[in-house]
């Protein structure tokens, strides 16, 4: 018995899985119209070129047992020599850029084994839909080719497409209703992209959408990934803000442990300063009183001071101090007396 599928009114009831998760993507990539018009419109090709197309292992040959497995998300082939890998990354990872490459070049090297021709190699193209923005350029798709610094193409062996989809659309790209339509929310969204497209992939994507969103393994599946969702952002919130209170108490501890060291450093040049000074004659100190005193009425600093008579600065800095209340005369008897008595 045919499946009746709910429409108009009723179908605004019905929840819409985000085809931006993750299985939804690969299954919606798994009807070959939307591929082909997908490839069509991001590689900026007529899809008759589209040709031949097939979908493909995601998992990457490893050649050892210590190399790294390369699972991709979406990997297709199509003509004689172009193999597509299409990616959905929500979140932001650290060295993305580096992990693109990594997949890129093992994509294009792992068909080719010892001994055989260069020539088998195949071009590789590398797609991306990036659910957070990669730079704060307004350009929302990126081509990455190889080219040498005047712009000369060195080969279009390799080839990186990024899609950011949460930047502002101009209206003048092709891939704009492939990044309106993965931003889809609700029934609503689908039904205004639909009665503006004229293009079969859109439209076999939004068919294929609501499909999917009635398949009951399907929303099992998304429930417990938006479970898993709301869980982890609780925990971080719960992490962030235990953090964040032992850091304000880590905080204050540093601060009173910083406030103790830095008093007990004070008193031991005090301490230094007066025991080198008590430790000389009255007379030496007498001396060394009066050549400070000279030394500011010059206006020197006891840094200064310090440095050409050879002395601690501590010690300089004590008489200095000492000294401030005689400026600008600082008579060396009235100094003398208020620094050693």
């Amino acid at each position: 018995m045919a499946r009746v599928y709910p429409t108009g009114r009723e179908r605004t009831k019905e929840m819409i899985i985000s085809p931006k998760y993750d299985d939804m993507m690969k299954e919606l990539f798994h009807n070959e119209t939307v591929l082909r018009y997908f490839l069509s419109d991001i590689l900026r090709v007529c899809p008759d070129r589209i040709w031949n197309l097939r979908l493909k292992t995601p998992f990457l040959r490893k050649r050892g047992r210590k190399e790294k497995q390369g699972i991709l998300d979406v990997v297709a082939e199509f003509g004689d020599d172009t193999k597509v890998n299409v990616e959905l990354q929500v979140r932001i990872v650290r060295n993305w850029d580096k992990r693109q490459l990594f997949y890129l070049a093992k994509m294009y090297t792992e068909e080719l084994i010892k001994g055989e021709d260069y020539s088998r190699l195949k071009r590789c193209v590398g797609i991306s839909l990036l659910d957070f923005n990669l730079s704060d350029r307004p350009k929302y798709h990126t081509v990455y080719r190889l080219r040498d610094e005047e712009g000369n193409e060195f080969t279009d062996a390799l080839e990186i497409h990024v899609l950011e989809l949460g930047k502002p659309l101009t209206g003048k790209e092709k891939a704009d209703e492939w990044i309106q339509f993965f931003n889809v929310e609700t029934e609503e969204d689908l039904r205004m992209i639909k009665a503006k497209t004229k293009n079969p992939g859109i439209l076999e994507a939004i068919r294929e959408l609501r499909r999917l969103s009635l398949d009951s393994p399907m929303k099992w599946r998304y429930d417990a990934y938006l479970k898993r969702k709301r869980d982890e952002k609780a925990r971080e919130a719960y992490v962030w803000e235990e953090g964040e209170a032992k850091g304000r108490a880590e905080g204050r501890e540093e601060g009173k442990a910083e406030g103790r060291a830095e008093g007990k450093a004070e008193g031991k040049a005090e301490g230094r300063a007066e025991g080198k000074a008590e430790g000389r004659t009255e007379g030496e100190s007498y001396k060394l009183v009066s050549q400070v005193c000279r030394k500011l009425r010059k206006g020197k600093e006891p840094e200064r001071i310090a440095e050409e008579l050879e002395e601690e600065v501590g010690l300089i800095q004590s008489i200095c101090q000492a000294a401030e209340e005689f400026g600008p005369e600082y008579d060396e008897g009235k100094v003398f007396d208020a620094f050693f008595k």
